[in-house]
């Protein structure tokens, strides 16, 4: 992949629509996000809707394992961790939580989860991911004060948790992370005890990774 300093205007290979972009292909080639994650909100819809698990990992590593539909790279990754933690919570049972709620919270994401911002202003979509299901629970909003301040504390600790996982940035990796912190903050601000196995992870993305794993550097590396 090539990474530009400044944004230049890309045509979309799959689509044709023009926008103002960072990122495309080594030989020139550029996919818009719409392009990029096709049908992929529809699986994630889909299955956590119906799912039962009560394990955000656990909801998160089955998504992701659809590999040939979820990329490695790519805000893909951040409506699955919108939509594991979001589903555990409602399979939980502490606090009611509706289907249009599940919905808001993928909106949200899909609205300010924008491949690679995370390089570009140092924000994941994964870290936008949780805020938005805490955002919808709290009912956070400009005008709101606890709410809003407490949603923009997991924010920030879900940036702080996935920047000490960089150098290069994986999504998968970035996932794992975000929920096991984000079952920590879910106990402490929701009262909602989620079940968390990230234990027994072992990474299978591995060969996946177009700018090199981190390999022993990360902790799901086998």
């Amino acid at each position: 992949m090539e990474y530009f300093d400044k944004g230049k205007k890309l045509t979309c290979f799959k689509c044709g629509r023009q926008e103002v972009a960072n990122i495309c292909c080594s030989i020139g080639h550029y996919v818009c996000d719409k392009c990029h994650g096709q049908g992929v909100i529809d699986l994630v819809k889909d299955y956590v809707l119906s799912c039962e698990s009560k394990n955000p990992l656990e909801i998160a590593e089955t998504l992701m394992g659809y590999d040939d539909q979820v990329p490695m790279l790519g805000c893909e990754n951040a409506w699955i961790a919108a939509g594991a933690l979001i589903a555990a919570i409602r399979n939980e049972e502490s606090i009611t939580v509706t289907e249009d709620q599940i919905l808001e919270v993928l909106s949200r994401t899909t609205r300010q989860a924008i491949g690679g911002y995370c390089g570009l202003t140092g924000v994941c979509g994964i870290a936008v991911a949780i805020g938005a299901c805490f955002s919808v629970l709290h009912g956070a909003a400009c005008p709101k004060d606890q709410e809003t301040a407490t949603t923009m504390k997991v924010v920030a600790k879900m940036v702080n948790t996935i920047a000490n996982e960089t150098g290069p940035c994986c999504c998968k990796n970035f996932v794992r992370k975000s929920l096991t912190e984000a079952v920590k903050l879910a106990k402490e601000h929701l009262g909602v005890s989620l079940q968390m196995d990230n234990e027994s992870i072992i990474c299978k993305y591995v060969e996946r990774h177009p700018h090199g794993c981190r390999k022993e550097k990360c902790s799901y590396f086998g």
